[in-house]
Protein backbone atom coordinates (compact mmCIF):
# COMPACT_ATOMS: atom_id res chain seq x y z
CA UNK A 1 0.00 0.00 0.00
CA UNK A 2 2.71 2.36 1.07
CA UNK A 3 4.31 1.47 -2.61
CA UNK A 4 1.32 2.24 -4.05
CA UNK A 5 1.06 6.13 -2.33
CA UNK A 6 4.80 6.65 -3.01
CA UNK A 7 4.36 5.31 -6.28
CA UNK A 8 1.40 8.22 -7.31
CA UNK A 9 2.65 10.98 -5.25
CA UNK A 10 6.09 10.46 -7.41
CA UNK A 11 3.62 10.40 -10.73
CA UNK A 12 1.63 13.81 -9.77
CA UNK A 13 5.05 15.57 -8.39
CA UNK A 14 6.55 14.78 -11.78
CA UNK A 15 3.30 16.01 -13.82
CA UNK A 16 2.73 18.79 -12.10
CA UNK A 17 6.48 20.01 -12.16
CA UNK A 18 6.11 18.99 -15.68
CA UNK A 19 3.34 21.86 -16.26
CA UNK A 20 5.02 23.81 -13.90
CA UNK A 21 8.69 23.93 -16.12
CA UNK A 22 6.58 25.57 -18.67
CA UNK A 23 5.04 28.18 -16.60
CA UNK A 24 8.26 29.18 -15.69
CA UNK A 25 9.32 29.39 -19.26
CA UNK A 26 6.41 31.79 -20.14
CA UNK A 27 7.24 33.71 -16.95
CA UNK A 28 11.13 34.26 -18.75
CA UNK A 29 9.35 35.26 -22.17
CA UNK A 30 7.52 37.64 -20.02
CA UNK A 31 11.19 39.44 -19.41
CA UNK A 32 11.56 40.40 -22.50
CA UNK A 33 8.99 43.02 -22.20
CA UNK A 34 10.99 43.96 -18.95
CA UNK A 35 14.38 43.94 -20.37
CA UNK A 36 12.37 46.75 -22.90
CA UNK A 37 10.98 48.38 -20.58
CA UNK A 38 14.35 48.65 -18.97
CA UNK A 39 16.22 49.84 -21.84
CA UNK A 40 13.88 52.36 -22.99
CA UNK A 41 12.88 54.26 -19.77
CA UNK A 42 17.17 54.63 -19.03
CA UNK A 43 18.02 55.81 -22.93
CA UNK A 44 16.57 58.87 -25.21
CA UNK A 45 12.66 58.97 -26.09
CA UNK A 46 14.13 59.67 -29.62
CA UNK A 47 15.03 56.06 -29.77
CA UNK A 48 12.26 54.03 -27.93
CA UNK A 49 10.58 52.28 -30.98
CA UNK A 50 14.04 51.12 -32.16
CA UNK A 51 14.88 49.41 -28.57
CA UNK A 52 11.60 48.48 -28.87
CA UNK A 53 12.17 46.37 -31.84
CA UNK A 54 15.15 45.05 -31.60
CA UNK A 55 14.13 43.08 -28.04
CA UNK A 56 11.23 42.00 -30.36
CA UNK A 57 13.36 40.90 -33.36
CA UNK A 58 16.18 39.52 -30.73
CA UNK A 59 13.27 36.92 -29.77
CA UNK A 60 12.56 36.27 -32.71
CA UNK A 61 14.93 35.74 -34.45
CA UNK A 62 16.92 33.86 -31.57
CA UNK A 63 13.52 31.64 -32.49
CA UNK A 64 14.54 31.03 -36.03
CA UNK A 65 18.46 30.08 -34.97
CA UNK A 66 18.00 27.96 -32.27
CA UNK A 67 15.29 25.93 -34.36
CA UNK A 68 17.61 24.94 -36.93
CA UNK A 69 20.88 24.92 -35.67
CA UNK A 70 21.08 26.06 -31.74
CA UNK A 71 18.99 23.72 -29.72
CA UNK A 72 20.96 20.91 -31.69
CA UNK A 73 24.18 22.21 -30.60
CA UNK A 74 23.41 22.63 -26.95
CA UNK A 75 21.17 19.60 -26.28
CA UNK A 76 21.90 16.99 -29.09
CA UNK A 77 22.11 13.48 -27.40
CA UNK A 78 24.71 12.50 -29.52
CA UNK A 79 27.74 14.89 -28.09
CA UNK A 80 31.30 14.97 -29.35
CA UNK A 81 33.78 15.49 -26.32
CA UNK A 82 31.88 17.33 -23.97
CA UNK A 83 32.34 20.23 -26.18
CA UNK A 84 29.65 20.17 -29.15
CA UNK A 85 26.44 18.38 -30.09
CA UNK A 86 25.96 16.72 -33.56
CA UNK A 87 22.58 18.48 -35.31
CA UNK A 88 20.41 15.82 -36.30
CA UNK A 89 17.12 17.69 -36.89
CA UNK A 90 14.88 15.66 -35.00
CA UNK A 91 12.24 18.59 -34.90
CA UNK A 92 11.60 18.28 -38.69
CA UNK A 93 12.23 14.58 -39.24
CA UNK A 94 10.61 12.79 -36.23
CA UNK A 95 8.68 15.76 -34.64
CA UNK A 96 6.30 13.10 -32.52
CA UNK A 97 9.42 11.71 -30.53
CA UNK A 98 10.70 15.40 -30.74
CA UNK A 99 7.65 16.51 -28.95
CA UNK A 100 7.82 13.50 -26.14
CA UNK A 101 11.54 13.88 -25.42
CA UNK A 102 12.71 17.65 -26.15
CA UNK A 103 9.85 19.98 -26.45
CA UNK A 104 9.88 21.31 -22.81
CA UNK A 105 13.66 21.79 -22.99
CA UNK A 106 13.30 22.86 -26.16
CA UNK A 107 10.91 26.22 -25.00
CA UNK A 108 12.73 26.53 -21.83
CA UNK A 109 16.27 27.16 -23.41
CA UNK A 110 15.05 29.56 -26.17
CA UNK A 111 13.53 31.78 -23.87
CA UNK A 112 16.89 31.87 -21.73
CA UNK A 113 18.55 31.99 -24.92
CA UNK A 114 16.86 35.27 -26.02
CA UNK A 115 17.96 37.04 -22.59
CA UNK A 116 21.35 36.18 -23.11
CA UNK A 117 20.93 38.17 -26.83
CA UNK A 118 18.66 40.92 -25.25
CA UNK A 119 21.45 41.96 -22.57
CA UNK A 120 23.54 43.11 -24.97
CA UNK A 121 21.13 45.46 -26.49
CA UNK A 122 21.15 48.28 -23.89
CA UNK A 123 24.86 48.28 -23.60
CA UNK A 124 25.23 49.43 -27.51
CA UNK A 125 21.82 52.04 -27.29
CA UNK A 126 20.95 54.78 -29.23
CA UNK A 127 24.10 54.78 -32.34
CA UNK A 128 23.88 51.03 -33.45
CA UNK A 129 22.82 49.93 -36.74
CA UNK A 130 19.48 47.92 -36.80
CA UNK A 131 21.24 45.58 -38.99
CA UNK A 132 23.96 44.79 -37.16
CA UNK A 133 21.88 44.04 -34.32
CA UNK A 134 19.91 41.64 -35.79
CA UNK A 135 23.61 40.09 -37.18
CA UNK A 136 25.17 39.63 -33.71
CA UNK A 137 21.99 38.59 -32.23
CA UNK A 138 21.52 35.67 -34.41
CA UNK A 139 24.60 35.23 -34.01
CA UNK A 140 24.88 34.75 -30.37
CA UNK A 141 21.26 32.48 -30.39
CA UNK A 142 22.36 30.74 -33.50
CA UNK A 143 26.74 29.15 -32.01
CA UNK A 144 27.81 31.42 -28.90
CA UNK A 145 25.33 30.60 -26.08
CA UNK A 146 24.18 27.24 -27.28
CA UNK A 147 27.82 25.62 -27.42
CA UNK A 148 28.56 26.96 -24.14
CA UNK A 149 25.15 26.11 -21.91
CA UNK A 150 25.70 23.40 -23.63
CA UNK A 151 28.99 22.30 -21.71
CA UNK A 152 26.66 23.29 -17.99
CA UNK A 153 23.56 22.16 -18.75
CA UNK A 154 23.69 18.96 -21.27
CA UNK A 155 24.56 16.23 -19.19
CA UNK A 156 27.25 15.41 -21.43
CA UNK A 157 28.67 18.29 -21.46
CA UNK A 158 32.49 18.87 -19.93
CA UNK A 159 31.66 21.14 -17.26
CA UNK A 160 28.58 19.32 -16.23
CA UNK A 161 30.76 16.20 -15.94
CA UNK A 162 33.36 17.94 -13.73
CA UNK A 163 30.78 18.87 -10.88
CA UNK A 164 30.27 22.91 -11.96
CA UNK A 165 27.00 24.24 -10.90
CA UNK A 166 25.05 27.13 -12.72
CA UNK A 167 21.34 26.28 -11.50
CA UNK A 168 20.04 29.29 -13.29
CA UNK A 169 22.26 31.30 -15.50
CA UNK A 170 24.78 33.53 -13.74
CA UNK A 171 27.65 32.83 -16.20
CA UNK A 172 26.11 30.56 -18.83
CA UNK A 173 23.48 33.77 -19.43
CA UNK A 174 24.28 36.64 -17.61
CA UNK A 175 27.68 36.79 -18.25
CA UNK A 176 28.08 36.10 -21.44
CA UNK A 177 25.42 38.43 -22.30
CA UNK A 178 26.82 41.28 -20.07
CA UNK A 179 30.82 40.42 -21.31
CA UNK A 180 29.44 40.65 -25.29
CA UNK A 181 27.62 44.06 -24.33
CA UNK A 182 31.13 45.14 -22.85
CA UNK A 183 32.97 44.16 -26.26
CA UNK A 184 30.00 45.64 -28.28
CA UNK A 185 30.34 49.17 -26.50
CA UNK A 186 33.76 49.52 -26.69
CA UNK A 187 33.82 48.63 -30.63
CA UNK A 188 30.77 51.02 -31.08
CA UNK A 189 32.44 53.81 -29.18
CA UNK A 190 30.07 56.29 -26.80
CA UNK A 191 27.20 58.31 -27.55
CA UNK A 192 27.87 61.71 -29.19
CA UNK A 193 28.04 64.44 -26.42
CA UNK A 194 28.91 61.02 -24.02
CA UNK A 195 32.45 62.29 -23.63
CA UNK A 196 34.23 66.12 -23.92
CA UNK A 197 37.56 65.66 -24.84
CA UNK A 198 40.41 68.37 -25.57
CA UNK A 199 42.49 69.13 -28.61
CA UNK A 200 45.10 65.69 -27.40
CA UNK A 201 41.46 63.95 -27.01
CA UNK A 202 42.05 63.21 -23.58
CA UNK A 203 38.29 63.41 -21.91
CA UNK A 204 37.98 66.52 -20.01
CA UNK A 205 34.42 66.16 -18.87
CA UNK A 206 31.87 63.62 -18.51
CA UNK A 207 28.24 64.30 -19.49
CA UNK A 208 25.44 62.45 -17.62
CA UNK A 209 22.87 61.49 -20.21
CA UNK A 210 19.52 60.16 -18.24
CA UNK A 211 16.76 58.39 -19.70
CA UNK A 212 13.63 60.02 -20.84
CA UNK A 213 11.17 57.77 -18.75
CA UNK A 214 12.05 56.70 -14.99
CA UNK A 215 9.03 55.22 -14.96
CA UNK A 216 9.54 52.50 -18.03
CA UNK A 217 12.47 51.04 -16.16
CA UNK A 218 10.93 50.94 -12.79
CA UNK A 219 8.30 48.91 -14.45
CA UNK A 220 10.72 46.89 -16.36
CA UNK A 221 12.70 46.41 -13.28
CA UNK A 222 9.15 44.92 -11.41
CA UNK A 223 8.55 42.78 -14.53
CA UNK A 224 12.24 40.98 -14.60
CA UNK A 225 11.53 40.38 -10.80
CA UNK A 226 8.40 38.60 -11.28
CA UNK A 227 10.04 37.00 -14.47
CA UNK A 228 13.06 35.58 -12.21
CA UNK A 229 10.81 33.54 -10.11
CA UNK A 230 10.66 31.53 -13.60
CA UNK A 231 13.68 32.14 -14.41
CA UNK A 232 15.48 30.71 -11.61
CA UNK A 233 12.93 28.40 -10.19
CA UNK A 234 11.37 26.82 -13.19
CA UNK A 235 13.72 23.61 -12.89
CA UNK A 236 13.02 22.95 -9.42
CA UNK A 237 11.95 19.62 -8.89
CA UNK A 238 10.05 19.52 -5.76
CA UNK A 239 8.39 21.52 -3.45
CA UNK A 240 10.60 22.11 -0.97
CA UNK A 241 13.07 23.13 -3.59
CA UNK A 242 10.94 25.54 -5.65
CA UNK A 243 10.29 27.13 -1.73
CA UNK A 244 14.36 27.18 -0.96
CA UNK A 245 14.59 29.21 -4.40
CA UNK A 246 11.93 31.52 -4.02
CA UNK A 247 13.34 32.07 -0.58
CA UNK A 248 16.51 33.22 -2.05
CA UNK A 249 15.36 35.03 -5.11
CA UNK A 250 13.84 37.27 -3.21
CA UNK A 251 16.37 37.68 -0.28
CA UNK A 252 19.12 38.56 -2.63
CA UNK A 253 17.68 41.60 -5.30
CA UNK A 254 16.03 42.96 -1.62
CA UNK A 255 19.26 43.57 0.20
CA UNK A 256 21.31 44.83 -2.90
CA UNK A 257 18.37 47.48 -3.58
CA UNK A 258 18.92 48.20 0.30
CA UNK A 259 22.75 48.61 0.38
CA UNK A 260 22.34 50.15 -2.89
CA UNK A 261 20.49 52.79 -1.93
CA UNK A 262 22.19 53.72 1.45
CA UNK A 263 25.83 53.27 -0.46
CA UNK A 264 24.54 56.33 -3.31
CA UNK A 265 22.65 58.22 -0.30
CA UNK A 266 25.68 58.89 1.78
CA UNK A 267 28.33 59.18 -1.71
CA UNK A 268 26.24 61.52 -3.48
CA UNK A 269 24.04 63.18 -1.00
CA UNK A 270 20.72 61.55 -2.11
CA UNK A 271 19.48 57.84 -2.68
CA UNK A 272 20.01 57.12 -6.53
CA UNK A 273 16.85 55.73 -8.29
CA UNK A 274 18.02 54.31 -11.76
CA UNK A 275 20.85 52.82 -9.64
CA UNK A 276 18.78 51.12 -6.87
CA UNK A 277 16.52 49.67 -10.11
CA UNK A 278 20.10 48.13 -11.31
CA UNK A 279 21.13 46.97 -8.17
CA UNK A 280 18.00 44.42 -7.65
CA UNK A 281 18.86 43.12 -10.80
CA UNK A 282 22.48 42.87 -9.50
CA UNK A 283 21.10 40.79 -7.09
CA UNK A 284 18.67 38.49 -9.01
CA UNK A 285 21.69 38.30 -11.38
CA UNK A 286 24.05 36.98 -8.19
CA UNK A 287 21.54 34.79 -6.84
CA UNK A 288 20.91 32.79 -9.54
CA UNK A 289 23.85 30.42 -10.12
CA UNK A 290 23.29 29.45 -6.25
CA UNK A 291 19.47 30.21 -6.16
CA UNK A 292 18.85 26.26 -5.15
CA UNK A 293 22.83 26.14 -3.27
CA UNK A 294 22.55 28.66 -0.69
CA UNK A 295 21.11 29.35 2.00
CA UNK A 296 19.40 32.87 3.58
CA UNK A 297 22.84 33.89 5.74
CA UNK A 298 24.23 33.16 2.10
CA UNK A 299 21.44 35.57 -0.03
CA UNK A 300 22.18 38.33 2.22
CA UNK A 301 26.03 38.20 1.44
CA UNK A 302 25.13 37.83 -2.35
CA UNK A 303 23.21 40.69 -2.26
CA UNK A 304 25.47 43.01 0.02
CA UNK A 305 27.62 42.52 -2.60
CA UNK A 306 26.09 42.93 -6.08
CA UNK A 307 24.53 45.74 -4.70
CA UNK A 308 27.80 48.11 -3.87
CA UNK A 309 29.75 46.06 -7.23
CA UNK A 310 26.65 47.56 -9.57
CA UNK A 311 27.77 51.03 -8.62
CA UNK A 312 31.68 50.48 -8.45
CA UNK A 313 31.79 48.95 -11.87
CA UNK A 314 28.73 50.92 -13.67
CA UNK A 315 30.66 54.91 -12.22
CA UNK A 316 34.12 53.11 -13.11
CA UNK A 317 33.45 51.91 -16.58
CA UNK A 318 31.86 55.54 -17.34
CA UNK A 319 34.14 57.94 -15.31
CA UNK A 320 37.50 56.02 -15.27
CA UNK A 321 37.33 53.86 -18.24
CA UNK A 322 35.00 56.03 -20.47
CA UNK A 323 32.81 53.44 -22.05
CA UNK A 324 29.07 54.07 -22.39
CA UNK A 325 26.82 51.86 -21.05
CA UNK A 326 23.64 53.60 -20.93
CA UNK A 327 21.85 50.67 -19.21
CA UNK A 328 24.36 49.05 -16.42
CA UNK A 329 24.27 46.19 -18.35
CA UNK A 330 28.08 45.47 -17.82
CA UNK A 331 27.50 46.33 -13.98
CA UNK A 332 24.59 44.39 -13.49
CA UNK A 333 25.06 41.05 -15.70
CA UNK A 334 28.87 40.75 -15.81
CA UNK A 335 30.21 41.66 -13.17
CA UNK A 336 27.53 40.22 -11.46
CA UNK A 337 27.20 36.94 -13.00
CA UNK A 338 30.45 36.26 -12.46
CA UNK A 339 30.66 36.89 -8.99
CA UNK A 340 27.17 34.65 -8.83
CA UNK A 341 28.80 31.61 -10.08
CA UNK A 342 31.49 32.07 -7.88
CA UNK A 343 29.87 32.78 -4.23
CA UNK A 344 28.47 29.27 -5.35
CA UNK A 345 31.76 27.64 -4.74
CA UNK A 346 32.46 30.07 -1.53
CA UNK A 347 28.59 30.11 -0.10
CA UNK A 348 27.10 26.72 -0.98
CA UNK A 349 25.25 25.40 2.00
CA UNK A 350 25.44 21.54 2.65
CA UNK A 351 21.89 21.73 3.79
CA UNK A 352 20.45 23.62 0.91
CA UNK A 353 18.57 21.98 -1.63
CA UNK A 354 21.17 21.26 -3.65
CA UNK A 355 23.73 20.07 -1.23
CA UNK A 356 26.83 21.65 -2.41
CA UNK A 357 30.07 21.50 -0.02
CA UNK A 358 30.99 25.28 -0.39
CA UNK A 359 34.77 26.88 1.23
CA UNK A 360 32.67 28.99 3.88
CA UNK A 361 30.64 25.61 5.42
CA UNK A 362 32.98 22.86 4.81
CA UNK A 363 36.83 24.30 4.39
CA UNK A 364 36.80 22.53 0.61
CA UNK A 365 38.06 24.78 -2.04
CA UNK A 366 37.18 22.01 -4.76
CA UNK A 367 33.48 23.69 -5.76
CA UNK A 368 35.34 27.38 -5.64
CA UNK A 369 38.04 25.85 -8.22
CA UNK A 370 35.26 24.13 -10.61
CA UNK A 371 33.73 27.51 -10.32
CA UNK A 372 36.45 29.76 -11.39
CA UNK A 373 37.43 26.86 -14.07
CA UNK A 374 34.34 27.32 -15.48
CA UNK A 375 33.83 31.17 -15.58
CA UNK A 376 36.81 31.71 -17.14
CA UNK A 377 36.41 29.02 -19.95
CA UNK A 378 32.89 30.75 -20.75
CA UNK A 379 34.09 34.39 -20.66
CA UNK A 380 36.87 33.20 -22.86
CA UNK A 381 34.42 31.21 -25.40
CA UNK A 382 32.51 34.24 -25.55
CA UNK A 383 35.14 36.93 -25.99
CA UNK A 384 36.61 34.93 -28.94
CA UNK A 385 33.58 34.12 -30.72
CA UNK A 386 32.06 37.73 -30.27
CA UNK A 387 35.02 39.82 -30.76
CA UNK A 388 35.81 37.64 -34.39
CA UNK A 389 31.75 38.63 -34.68
CA UNK A 390 31.93 42.61 -34.09
CA UNK A 391 34.48 42.79 -35.70
CA UNK A 392 33.46 41.28 -39.40
CA UNK A 393 30.09 43.28 -38.91
CA UNK A 394 32.19 46.63 -38.13
CA UNK A 395 34.05 46.15 -41.08
CA UNK A 396 31.19 45.11 -43.31
CA UNK A 397 27.76 46.45 -42.86
CA UNK A 398 29.29 48.81 -40.20
CA UNK A 399 28.17 49.13 -36.33
CA UNK A 400 27.62 52.28 -35.97
CA UNK A 401 24.82 54.56 -37.56
CA UNK A 402 26.07 57.98 -39.22
CA UNK A 403 26.54 61.09 -37.18
CA UNK A 404 22.80 62.81 -38.14
CA UNK A 405 21.07 59.84 -38.01
CA UNK A 406 21.95 59.26 -33.96
CA UNK A 407 21.31 63.03 -33.70
CA UNK A 408 18.40 62.97 -35.43
CA UNK A 409 17.24 59.48 -33.40
CA UNK A 410 16.53 55.88 -34.58
CA UNK A 411 13.64 56.04 -34.61
CA UNK A 412 13.10 58.54 -37.55
CA UNK A 413 16.35 57.06 -39.00
CA UNK A 414 16.11 53.59 -38.97
CA UNK A 415 12.11 52.66 -38.76
CA UNK A 416 10.90 55.89 -40.71
CA UNK A 417 8.74 56.20 -37.08
CA UNK A 418 8.66 60.47 -36.57
CA UNK A 419 8.60 59.84 -32.83
CA UNK A 420 7.57 56.69 -30.39
CA UNK A 421 5.77 59.48 -28.35
CA UNK A 422 3.65 61.28 -30.87
CA UNK A 423 1.53 63.23 -29.05
CA UNK A 424 4.37 64.95 -26.79
CA UNK A 425 6.77 67.23 -27.22
CA UNK A 426 10.37 65.81 -27.29
CA UNK A 427 12.87 67.55 -25.00
CA UNK A 428 14.92 70.27 -25.30
CA UNK A 429 18.66 68.54 -24.95
CA UNK A 430 22.19 69.92 -23.93
CA UNK A 431 24.72 68.32 -25.32
CA UNK A 432 27.56 69.81 -26.89
CA UNK A 433 27.54 67.62 -30.56
CA UNK A 434 30.65 69.17 -31.78
CA UNK A 435 30.97 70.60 -35.61
CA UNK A 436 29.17 69.54 -37.53
CA UNK A 437 31.68 67.79 -39.98
CA UNK A 438 29.89 68.87 -43.15
CA UNK A 439 29.99 72.33 -42.60
CA UNK A 440 31.83 74.40 -45.33
CA UNK A 441 32.90 77.86 -44.46
CA UNK A 442 31.65 80.54 -46.75
CA UNK A 443 35.06 83.20 -47.75
CA UNK A 444 35.01 86.22 -50.27
CA UNK A 445 32.35 87.97 -51.85
CA UNK A 446 28.86 86.37 -53.01
CA UNK A 447 27.82 87.62 -56.51
CA UNK A 448 24.83 89.88 -56.51
CA UNK A 449 22.98 87.52 -58.88
CA UNK A 450 23.36 84.93 -56.13
CA UNK A 451 22.10 87.08 -53.31
CA UNK A 452 19.33 86.50 -51.03
CA UNK A 453 17.25 89.57 -51.34
CA UNK A 454 16.17 91.19 -48.23
CA UNK A 455 13.00 93.02 -47.32
CA UNK A 456 11.86 95.31 -44.80
CA UNK A 457 9.41 94.21 -42.96
CA UNK A 458 6.39 96.57 -43.32
CA UNK A 459 5.08 98.26 -39.41
CA UNK A 460 1.88 99.54 -38.91
CA UNK A 461 3.06 102.55 -36.79
CA UNK A 462 0.20 105.24 -36.28
CA UNK A 463 0.71 108.15 -34.78
CA UNK A 464 -2.40 108.82 -33.41
CA UNK A 465 -2.80 104.74 -32.00
CA UNK A 466 -2.77 104.40 -28.44
CA UNK A 467 1.07 102.83 -27.47
CA UNK A 468 1.00 99.33 -26.61
CA UNK A 469 3.40 97.19 -24.79
CA UNK A 470 4.39 93.71 -24.25
CA UNK A 471 5.17 92.76 -20.99
CA UNK A 472 6.76 89.08 -20.65
CA UNK A 473 7.02 87.15 -17.42
CA UNK A 474 8.85 84.53 -16.88
CA UNK A 475 8.39 83.04 -13.18
CA UNK A 476 7.97 79.85 -10.75
CA UNK A 477 5.14 77.85 -11.41
CA UNK A 478 4.29 77.81 -7.50
CA UNK A 479 3.51 81.31 -8.11
CA UNK A 480 1.15 81.69 -11.76
CA UNK A 481 -2.42 81.64 -9.53
CA UNK A 482 -1.18 84.62 -7.71
CA UNK A 483 0.06 86.38 -10.53
CA UNK A 484 -2.89 85.83 -12.58
CA UNK A 485 -5.56 86.81 -9.83
CA UNK A 486 -3.07 90.07 -9.24
CA UNK A 487 -2.79 90.88 -13.51
CA UNK A 488 -7.06 90.53 -13.09
CA UNK A 489 -6.84 93.20 -10.38
CA UNK A 490 -5.47 95.40 -12.53
CA UNK A 491 -7.91 95.01 -15.12
CA UNK A 492 -6.24 92.21 -17.61
CA UNK A 493 -8.04 89.47 -18.94
CA UNK A 494 -5.90 88.51 -21.67
CA UNK A 495 -2.93 86.68 -21.40
CA UNK A 496 -0.89 83.62 -22.51
CA UNK A 497 0.92 81.08 -20.08
CA UNK A 498 3.80 78.80 -21.68
CA UNK A 499 5.82 75.66 -19.42
CA UNK A 500 9.34 77.04 -20.52
CA UNK A 501 12.77 75.70 -19.92
CA UNK A 502 15.88 77.78 -18.97
CA UNK A 503 18.26 79.64 -17.16
CA UNK A 504 19.81 82.59 -15.22
CA UNK A 505 23.74 82.75 -14.55
CA UNK A 506 23.13 80.61 -11.82
CA UNK A 507 22.52 77.36 -13.77
CA UNK A 508 21.02 75.26 -10.78
CA UNK A 509 22.40 73.16 -8.94
CA UNK A 510 24.34 70.01 -9.63
CA UNK A 511 22.60 66.56 -8.52
CA UNK A 512 23.92 63.42 -9.24
CA UNK A 513 22.88 60.92 -12.38
CA UNK A 514 24.43 56.84 -12.25
CA UNK A 515 27.50 58.25 -10.24
CA UNK A 516 28.15 61.35 -12.82
CA UNK A 517 27.54 65.30 -11.94
CA UNK A 518 24.00 66.81 -13.85
CA UNK A 519 24.31 70.24 -14.11
CA UNK A 520 20.69 71.37 -14.53
CA UNK A 521 21.27 74.43 -16.79
CA UNK A 522 18.01 74.15 -18.22
CA UNK A 523 15.38 74.88 -15.43
CA UNK A 524 10.94 74.14 -16.01
CA UNK A 525 9.76 77.83 -15.39
CA UNK A 526 6.12 79.27 -16.90
CA UNK A 527 6.39 82.44 -19.07
CA UNK A 528 3.24 84.94 -19.12
CA UNK A 529 2.52 87.02 -22.32
CA UNK A 530 0.58 90.15 -21.76
CA UNK A 531 -0.47 92.97 -24.21
CA UNK A 532 -1.37 96.17 -22.34
CA UNK A 533 -2.63 100.05 -23.43
CA UNK A 534 -4.48 101.49 -20.82
CA UNK A 535 -3.26 99.92 -18.08
CA UNK A 536 0.14 101.60 -16.82
CA UNK A 537 2.91 99.56 -17.28
CA UNK A 538 4.56 100.08 -14.39
CA UNK A 539 1.56 99.31 -12.19
CA UNK A 540 2.00 95.57 -13.85
CA UNK A 541 5.39 96.03 -13.02
CA UNK A 542 4.94 96.47 -9.64
CA UNK A 543 2.44 93.84 -8.96
CA UNK A 544 4.27 91.30 -10.27
CA UNK A 545 7.41 92.09 -8.42
CA UNK A 546 5.13 91.59 -4.89
CA UNK A 547 3.84 88.86 -5.97
CA UNK A 548 7.01 87.01 -7.44
CA UNK A 549 9.32 87.77 -4.77
CA UNK A 550 10.71 85.80 -2.20
CA UNK A 551 14.43 86.88 -1.84
CA UNK A 552 15.60 83.33 -4.00
CA UNK A 553 16.90 82.66 -6.20
CA UNK A 554 15.16 81.76 -9.43
CA UNK A 555 11.86 84.19 -8.73
CA UNK A 556 11.85 84.97 -12.14
CA UNK A 557 12.30 88.26 -14.34
CA UNK A 558 10.30 90.83 -16.34
CA UNK A 559 11.04 91.89 -20.03
CA UNK A 560 8.69 94.89 -21.52
CA UNK A 561 8.79 95.25 -25.18
CA UNK A 562 7.25 97.65 -27.18
CA UNK A 563 4.48 96.34 -29.81
CA UNK A 564 3.80 97.69 -33.35
CA UNK A 565 0.28 96.67 -33.67
CA UNK A 566 -2.66 94.13 -32.63
CA UNK A 567 -4.69 91.79 -35.28
CA UNK A 568 -7.83 89.94 -34.07
CA UNK A 569 -8.35 87.44 -36.26
CA UNK A 570 -11.51 86.52 -35.84
CA UNK A 571 -13.29 89.75 -36.79
CA UNK A 572 -10.04 91.65 -38.48
CA UNK A 573 -10.07 94.53 -35.60
CA UNK A 574 -6.63 96.19 -35.22
CA UNK A 575 -5.28 98.12 -32.35
CA UNK A 576 -7.48 99.16 -29.41
CA UNK A 577 -10.30 97.60 -30.73
CA UNK A 578 -8.43 94.01 -31.30
CA UNK A 579 -7.87 94.19 -27.80
CA UNK A 580 -10.78 94.32 -26.20
CA UNK A 581 -13.30 91.20 -25.21
CA UNK A 582 -16.70 93.05 -26.43
CA UNK A 583 -18.07 92.74 -29.17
Amino acid sequence: MNDLVSTVQEAITSEVFGVWFLIGAALVFFMQAGFAMVETGFTRAKNAGNIIMKNLMDFCIGTVMFVFLGFALMMAEDYLFGMIGIPNLDIFTDFGGFIKENASSFVFNLVFCATAATIVSGAMAERTKFVSYCIYSGIISLVVYPIEAGWVWNSQGWLAQVGFHDFAGSAVIHSVGGLTALIGAIMVGPRLGKYVKDKAGKVTKVNAIPGHSITLGALGCFILWFGWYGFNGAAAWDGSSLASIFLTTTIAPAVATCVTMLFTWMKNGKPDVSMCLNASLAGLVGITAGCDALDALGSIIVGVVSGILVVVVVEFLDLKLHIDDPVGAVGVHLANGVWGTVAVGLLANPNAPAGLEGLFYTGSFNLLGIQALGVVCILAWTALTMSITFFIIKKTVGLRVEREEEIKGLDSTEHGLPSAYADFVPAVESLDYGTYEGAVAVTGEVPAAEAVEVKKMPTFHDENAPKFTKVEIVCKEARLESLKNAMMDLGITGMTVSHVLGCGIQKGKPEYYRGVPVVATLLPKVQVEIVISQVPVRSVIEAAKKILYTGHIGDGKIFVYDVENVVKVRTGEEGYDALQDVE
